[in-house]
């Protein structure tokens, strides 16, 4: 179960173990026992999204709570169905120190390797219900992840506008921190998967 102890976690003063031997080495190895036992409450909360969610999903890439020469400042993991493994296009789930959130988004990394290209990735907003997706938020690729966004309701008429060949928007949901502890964030998280499974699919159609 997440709650907002999990977020509070990635306040560290510092993320490199340089400088956590330069300036607190006493604090490594608690350091590590904390995001060891945090990082598999996201990979049990990750796998049961995908099971919950009940789509053909590969299993689930979750990311490490280290690279090697650093913890993490958020947690990231993302889930594709089998048939698009190719694909750049995910649904992401992040938790980060302010919230957890689930997107559509463009793997930006994967993109040169990606079978499907950003303009099919685009696919998606033709068939948006804005109705339907009134109170999902919308974000830019280049956003930061603590940002505030406004949401599909209060889009305007002209849709979307890009900035560049490489530009790209993601539509998702937000829990905050302070609800985590009194949510099944693990049900709510499926529960949004879910709703943007239409969008997801519509990214693969020609």
């Amino acid at each position: 179960m997440l709650t907002e102890a999990h977020c509070d976690l990635f306040r560290q003063p510092f993320f490199q173990f340089s400088q956590l031997k330069q300036h607190c080495p006493e604090r490594i190895e608690p350091l590590k026992a904390a995001y060891k036992a945090a990082w598999q409450d996201w990979r049990d909360t990750v796998n049961a999204v995908a099971r919950a969610a009940d789509a053909p999903f590969a299993p689930p890439h979750i990311e490490r709570w280290c690279n090697g020469w650093q913890v993490r400042a958020h947690f990231f993991a993302y889930l594709k169905y089998r048939d698009y493994q190719n694909s750049a296009a995910i649904l992401s789930l992040l938790l980060n120190r302010r919230r957890l959130t689930v997107s559509l988004d463009w793997h930006v990394y994967r993109a040169a390797r990606s079978e499907y290209r950003l303009a099919d990735y685009r696919r998606w907003f033709a068939v948006l219900d804005r109705r339907r997706f009134a109170g999902f938020e919308l974000w830019r690729g280049s956003d930061g992840e603590y940002d505030d966004y406004g949401t599909v309701a209060r889009l305007p008429e002209n849709g979307l506008p890009l900035r560049g060949e490489d530009d790209f928007y993601r539509i998702g949901r937000h829990l905050p921190k302070e609800e985590l502890a009194g949510c099944d964030a693990a049900a709510w998280a499926a529960e949004t998967v879910r709703e943007l499974l239409p969008l997801y699919e519509a990214c693969h159609q020609a």
